[in-house]
């Protein structure tokens, strides 16, 4: 797939939070590989890639980031600052911009970012952990919010029975 100049502005500044292309469709195949038989993380990772080239994914994913780095960087003021470097969980910011990127296919893309939000499984565990002083508080969000509107487009385009 040929990548216009803003998925590509938006995969490199993923990357330079340590967030691959992979390890967004790793969390895709997760949440769709009981439903879809013969699903391949090929697949999952066109998927995402469909989905970043949405204009409203990469203005998410870029402000979150940038929020992110300047909270990591102690450029934002107080309070602000602080609710953002420790995550505060009434904060709820973070995801708000997040869910901006689930109305791309439907509802379903709630219920797996519930899930996957969730479980911190593959890459948001790692992005979720404090310990390393990198400020993720909203690239956590925003990834799995991805992740969860390609498995809803994985779904969305799937051919088989509904109820199988």
């Amino acid at each position: 797939m040929s990548r216009d100049v803003g998925t590509q502005v938006t995969i490199d500044a993923l990357k330079s939070r340590g967030v691959e292309i992979e390890d967004i469709a790793d969390l895709t195949f997760f949440l769709q590989k009981d439903y879809i038989p013969n699903l391949n993380l090929e697949q999952c990772m066109e998927s995402v890639e469909r989905v970043l080239t949405k204009h409203e994914v990469q203005n998410a994913i870029l402000t979150g980031i940038e929020l992110d780095t300047l909270a990591e960087d102690g450029l934002l003021k107080r309070p602000l600052l602080e609710v953002i470097q420790r995550d505060e969980s009434l904060y709820g910011v973070d995801e708000i911009l997040a869910l901006s990127i689930l109305n791309l296919y439907g509802t379903i893309g709630y219920t797996n970012y519930g899930y996957i939000d969730k479980l911190k499984h593959g890459i948001l565990g790692p992005l979720n952990d404090k310990s390393a002083g990198k400020v993720n508080t909203f690239l956590d969000d925003l990834v799995g919010a991805v992740a969860a509107a390609a498995s809803s487009r994985i779904a969305h385009n799937h051919d088989g029975e509904l109820y199988s």
